[in-house]
């Protein structure tokens, strides 16, 4: 194709209300007020923007406030302004979720792409997964309404529990759900599987998000 029509392929929509795909692995979203992403996924913007980033009162992983002062490197900021913001992760796959008020739903930290001010959120470290796995898993609550994005590599794959999943591979699951974690003890003495820490979901409700890929323990 030549170049008018290569842009007029690719030019950006931009004219919804709430997020949209520009394509299946980019989020556009306006802003007139304030949103939270995932510090670094901003490829694109127009208008005009600030960003901060949201760092822990404790300087670790545990205990994220929505006050804490600017840092950078930190796992989610708040971008401020007016205008359309384009956001993607490592080419991943971007998934749109809309909560209703009091909904909620766990993501994986490394899952998270962005949400609307209108949704609470709280970031910690689960459970014993840290005492099992070097670095641990941050997760993301978020309550509603508003809108969520989140990213997978490849299509994802929403299981009903019971279920053991793969940490690396597990993306979110809805917020009643309890997820404990084991160590494959067949592996434990001079052997390694990669399958040494798994995800336990062991209500009969709710549902998993899983990915194709193990994306690797945060640190």
């Amino acid at each position: 194709m030549d170049l008018d029509e290569f842009a007029d392929a690719n030019t950006p929509t931009g004219d919804g209300d709430g997020f949209e795909t520009e394509n299946n692995r980019l989020l556009g979203v306006p802003v007139d007020g304030s949103v939270m992403v995932k510090a670094g996924t901003m490829i694109a913007y127009t208008g005009e923007m600030t960003f901060t980033g949201k760092s822990s009162a404790e300087g670790g992983l545990t205990g994220f406030v929505k006050d804490a002062v600017t840092s950078e490197g930190t796992p989610v900021m708040e971008a401020e302004g007016s205008g359309h913001l384009y956001l993607a992760d490592q080419g991943k796959k971007a998934q749109i979720l809309s909560l209703d008020a009091g909904e909620s739903i766990s993501v994986n930290g490394n899952d998270i792409l962005a949400f609307e001010s209108s949704v609470d959120y709280e970031i910690s470290t689960i459970g014993d997964i840290s005492e099992m796995a070097a670095g641990g898993l941050t997760n993301v609550y978020l309550t509603g309404p508003g809108q969520v994005a989140i990213t997978t590599h490849g299509d994802p794959l929403v299981m009903t529990p019971p279920v053991v999943t793969d940490p690396d591979a597990t993306v979110a699951w809805s917020a009643d759900l309890s997820p404990s974690f084991a160590l494959n003890k067949t592996f434990e003495i001079g052997q390694t599987s990669g399958e040494s820490v798994q995800m336990s979901f062991e209500e009969s409700e709710g549902f998993v998000v899983v990915q194709p890929h193990e994306e690797g323990s945060q640190v």
